[in-house]
């Protein structure tokens, strides 16, 4: 099945982020949500540099970042890592609780909206079907039997952060062919910083022991989540993989149920309903039309599939997979595919 390894790393993506939903509530009652948010980054960020340090002396699986990735990266960090939580705090400030969890699902329709509107991102009716009935399920999960609006000031800008965030997907994908890995620590060092000064700003910041877990938790919930959603971003499109990751909410409520034996509700089993449909349409989609492959060089690793028909040069490595900046000449051709790295041409 085509985009296999994708759609696992977006699952395993949703399910070690979701994870940190009931272990964070340990830690919740003894640090501020701002220091804890960005301890969690810092943690992420720290954890995947010491990580790219420790992997420096082995052959790369990945290419670095180019010149060309750098206004990419640049706006994933500016609109993800530093506008998006400012606005989220701001918002959740003069927000309920329970209206702010409903307004969080808003994430995964701006991600494939601008996928689809700005990116020319291919969301047939299937995706979009199955992108509602995830987001309804995350919408069972956060409902509390009522939605207060207060002021809008809050709500406004919770739904700007969860914007920021889509740009912030988006623009990740354009440079997921890069090492995940560096990009992934970039962002949790920049989105914990902001987050960590922000907690010492509003007097937030003291010291427990409870700090080390954070950071361990962020390392793997954040960290090492987000370094399989950039490859997921890679093979399946910004769309598809931000639909698969927006199960984690259903995985949190399951781990809560495990963990410190929360009730089995009809929300919860509506929610799991509605994201496993989700799922299935997704995993169950067939895309396939004749399409033009447009004169491309760029570095990835590759065998030499219908996609890597080209010379090499005797500095180039030998035996498959192998990686090397080449060139792909102008194709047109038919067959199942995904939006990946390969297939961002206009339908």
């Amino acid at each position: 099945m085509i985009g296999r390894k994708g759609i696992r790393d977006a699952l395993l993506a949703a399910v070690l982020f979701g994870l940190s939903a009931p272990i964070a509530k340990i830690l919740v009652g003894n640090l501020s949500p701002q220091l804890l948010a960005g301890l969690l980054y810092i943690g992420s960020g720290i954890g995947l540099t010491i990580l790219a340090l420790v992997r420096s002396g082995t052959p790369r699986a990945d290419p670095g970042l180019h010149s060309a990735d750098i206004p990419f990266l640049a706006g994933a960090i500016a609109f993800g890592g530093i506008a998006a939580p400012v606005l989220l705090m701001f918002g959740l400030q003069r927000t309920p609780a329970s209206s702010a969890s409903l307004l969080l699902n808003l994430e995964a329709v701006f991600t494939a909206l601008i996928a689809w509107a700005i990116f020319h991102e291919n969301v047939n009716g299937r995706i979009a079907v199955g992108l509602l009935a995830i987001v309804a399920g995350g919408g069972v999960l956060s409902w509390n039997g009522s939605f207060e609006l207060t002021e809008y000031a809050g709500p406004l800008a919770i739904s700007a952060a969860c914007l920021c965030w889509g740009v912030d997907n988006n623009f990740t994908q354009r440079i997921s062919a890069a090492d995940p890995v560096r990009i992934a620590s970039l962002k949790g060092l920049a989105a914990g910083t902001v987050n960590t000064v922000l907690a010492g700003w509003l007097g937030q910041w003291h010291f427990t022991r409870l700090i080390w877990v954070a950071l361990a938790l962020g390392f793997v919930s954040y960290g090492l989540s987000l370094v399989l959603y950039i490859r997921a971003l890679r093979e399946l499109g910004t769309a598809r993989a931000g639909n698969y990751f927006s199960v984690a909410p259903f995985v949190g409520a399951v781990a809560a149920v495990i963990l410190w034996h929360e009730p089995i509700n009809r929300g919860l089993l509506a929610a799991g309903a509605l994201m496993a449909g989700g799922v299935w349409l997704h995993v169950t989609e067939r895309h396939e039309h004749r399409h033009v492959h447009e004169l491309l060089t760029h570095e990835h690793k590759h065998v030499h599939d219908e996609h890597h028909q080209h010379q090499h040069s005797p500095d180039d490595p030998v035996g498959e997979p192998h990686m090397h900046p080449h060139r792909h000449e102008r194709l047109e051709h038919s067959h199942p595919h995904y939006p990946d790295i390969h297939h961002r041409h206009p339908h």
